[in-house]
């Protein structure tokens, strides 16, 4: 019988593929050559109003504070990671109250599809730039360019998002990771959150 952290990743990776075509064509490519998806989920993020409160059900799966990362702190807002052994990081950002956290795009998604499903899922890549030209090929487009230099421990790159009521929904992240990097540069997912921005 699987433990309810499977549990929570199969129900939250599978409405995340039901929602994200670019993520249905990772996903179906992986299970043609019998590997699947979640061995290559690096991180999944939720968006919330408040992290604290949100953590508590991941903490009650066994998931515990990444406190050699600590609290990541952005521009206009800010994030916890949680890990477990064998299991995606999970990374839960929410903004800043009053005005640090004017403009900021999470508490809008927030409101519009709520906490109870991943803002996105990261797919550890070995070659960031090859894997832009396969899901391209799918008709995949990405939001922005590559987020990191050639040679740097960590590159990232967003596809673009998924609409639903004209708003900005869910996105895939390709991650490419070098040296046994596992952290998060706050510059970088700053400029990844502004990718997402809609005009």
């Amino acid at each position: 019988m699987d433990s309810p952290v499977d549990r929570f990743f199969s129900e939250y990776v599978g409405r995340f593929l039901e929602e994200n075509h670019a993520a249905r064509a990772v996903a179906d490519s992986l299970r043609q050559c019998g590997v699947g998806l979640m061995p290559l989920v690096d991180h999944c993020t939720l968006r919330t109003h408040d992290v604290d409160q949100r953590a508590q059900e991941v903490i009650g799966y066994g998931f515990a504070f990444d406190e050699s990362i600590g609290v990541l702190e952005f521009d206009t807002w800010w994030a916890r990671v949680f890990r477990k052994p064998g299991y995606p990081a999970l990374f839960i950002d929410q903004a800043f109250a009053g005005g640090r956290g004017k403009g900021s795009l999470i508490p809008g998604w927030v409101d519009a599809h709520g906490d109870r499903r991943f803002h996105h899922i990261a797919i550890l890549v070995e070659d960031i730039e090859t894997a832009i030209g396969a899901l391209q090929s799918r008709s995949v487009a990405f939001a922005g360019e590559i987020v990191g230099a050639r040679g740097s421990d960590l590159r990232q790159i967003f596809t673009r998002p998924e609409l639903r009521d004209g708003e900005a929904f869910t996105v895939l992240e390709l991650i490419e990771r070098h040296n046994g990097y596992a952290g998060f540069l706050p510059p970088q997912a700053d400029g990844l959150m502004e990718s997402t921005r809609l005009s």
